[in-house]
């Protein structure tokens, strides 16, 4: 349908969340991978329930263009995993998305801005690189789900992303018992930190285990009020508040 693309973002958001109500994951990513083929990326972190939508989208549309965001402070156990995931999986378009090597010296040459700003931190290793990893892009695909926090409670299924394109959660309404059903199902690989009270995995140092009775990126920035990385703020909010 390419005259969607006349259609402004946030009409086309109100229009999409119409028609996918209900849907199952599937149900809304088959079309979408369809209409979009070539112009939709799948970001992912390849953390504890990535494999999950990873899964889903390989068996649709093994081709479709995945960004793993790699900031150079990962846990080992993640890029491993990434590297067993696509194997298993049978991607065929997996970029690795690295931080700016130039920004990188002159804004963390020690690697320590974490534990100054890690607003900043985020800013360089995640954001940035991701922002321009998906200029060819008209729209992105994220696992996010609303169970995770109260931050994405309520998140829509498909959302504007504040730099004209689509972003799709086809997860968003998911139960951490449909993510456990579905692994289960599928013989899905876990994570290797999965099972050690990491629900959610991020960067190394920013990223803590956590008891079963917390949100599931409790462990992220434990301690402090942040609770988002800024690659789900639009760029233009992300830069105004230089925050999350």
């Amino acid at each position: 349908m390419p005259y969607l693309n006349t259609i402004p973002v946030q009409s086309r958001v109100a229009m999409l969340n119409r028609l996918d109500t209900g849907k199952n994951p599937q149900d809304i990513l088959r079309p979408a991978l369809s209409m979009l083929s070539g112009k939709m990326a799948l970001v992912s972190s390849f953390g504890a329930d990535s494999v999950v939508l990873l899964h889903m989208v390989a068996q649709i549309a093994p081709d479709t263009p995945v960004l793993f965001i790699d900031t150079q402070m990962l846990f080992r156990a993640t890029v491993s995993y990434q590297k067993q995931v696509v194997e298993v999986l049978g991607l065929t378009d997996v970029r690795r998305i690295l931080p700016d090597p130039g920004e990188i010296f002159l804004g963390d040459t020690e690697g320590l801005l974490h534990q100054a700003d890690t607003d900043t931190c985020c800013a360089l290793r995640k954001v940035a690189p991701l922002q321009r990893a998906l200029e060819p892009f008209d729209a992105w695909i994220t696992g996010r789900k609303q169970h995770q926090s109260t931050t994405r409670a309520d998140m829509a299924t498909w959302e504007d992303d504040g730099a004209a394109r689509l972003k799709l959660n086809p997860l968003a309404q998911w139960s951490k018992a449909d993510v456990a059903a579905y692994f289960d199902h599928h013989n899905l690989p876990r994570h290797p930190l999965s099972e050690k009270g990491y629900p959610s995995i991020g960067c190394a140092p920013c990223t803590f285990s956590v008891t079963p009775d917390l949100d599931d990126r409790a462990g992220r920035w434990a301690g402090k009020a942040k609770t988002e990385c800024g690659i789900h703020f639009s760029p233009k909010a992300y830069k105004q508040s230089g925050s999350k």
